[in-house]
């Protein structure tokens, strides 16, 4: 496996998808899932330039923040979150990607409270109503951002979903329309406790359609870490 050139590659089809929706090159960022990855695998692909890794399970996540040296790497937490995990990556993760109840949003708030931090956060959607995925129905966004005033050590930066599974990736553009659309909306709003940047939607599977629908953070676990 040539880590190096699988992200090559895929940075590639990045450029030719922005260029083609015309927009700018730098305006994504590119997190790699290291679900899947040892340490030696993560660290070629951050040797060959990937600085955001995400990683769906805190136990895997705590292994490999330990393994690797994290000098030049800014980890994502991009899977679900249990409460009484929520203390073992609060100082270690740059970015949360996955809160979509009250109940965690105040154990975040708590940690990061005593913590002495404003954890910046991303609430997940489940755009599709997909019975076997985490995350609120797109009605329920906006309110349950209301809900988080309250809570000052949290800081949300966005919006996240996963798409459904489909055979071919143009099928999961209504998705992504739709997402972008409550994107717009919510940053309309300007709440005072949103900072709204990022629209973590697309994987190795979908992430050019994504882009084309106005993704600006993607999350690439096979495309980058797994042999040709």
């Amino acid at each position: 496996m040539d880590i190096a050139d699988n992200l090559n590659e895929i940075n590639i089809r990045i450029k030719n998808a922005l260029n083609a929706a015309g927009r700018s090159e730098d305006d994504i960022v590119l997190i790699g899932v290291t679900k899947y990855a040892k340490a030696a695998e993560i660290e070629a692909a951050v040797n060959a330039g990937l600085i955001h890794l995400g990683e769906n399970r805190v136990q895997d996540f705590l292994k490999k923040y330990e393994a690797i040296d994290n000098s030049r790497i800014k980890w994502h937490f991009i899977g679900k979150l249990q409460r009484n995990k929520v203390k073992y990556i609060i100082n270690k993760v740059s970015l949360i990607h996955s809160l979509d109840n009250l109940p965690l949003a105040r154990e975040i708030n708590r940690h990061a409270l005593a913590s002495n931090i404003i954890m910046p956060v991303l609430v997940q959607v489940n755009i599709a109503n997909e019975v076997t995925k985490s995350g609120l129905p797109i009605e329920e966004v906006l309110p349950f951002i209301e809900t988080l005033y309250s809570l000052k050590n949290i800081q949300v930066k966005g919006l996240m979903t996963i798409a459904p599974l489909v055979d071919d990736p143009e099928d999961a553009k209504p998705c992504f329309r739709a997402m972008k659309q409550l994107f717009n909306e919510l940053k309309s709003y300007n709440y005072p406790h949103t900072d709204i940047k990022y629209l973590s939607m697309g994987m190795t599977n979908d992430f050019e359609v994504a882009i084309s629908e106005g993704s600006n953070m993607i999350r690439i676990g096979r495309g980058i870490f797994t042999s040709k």
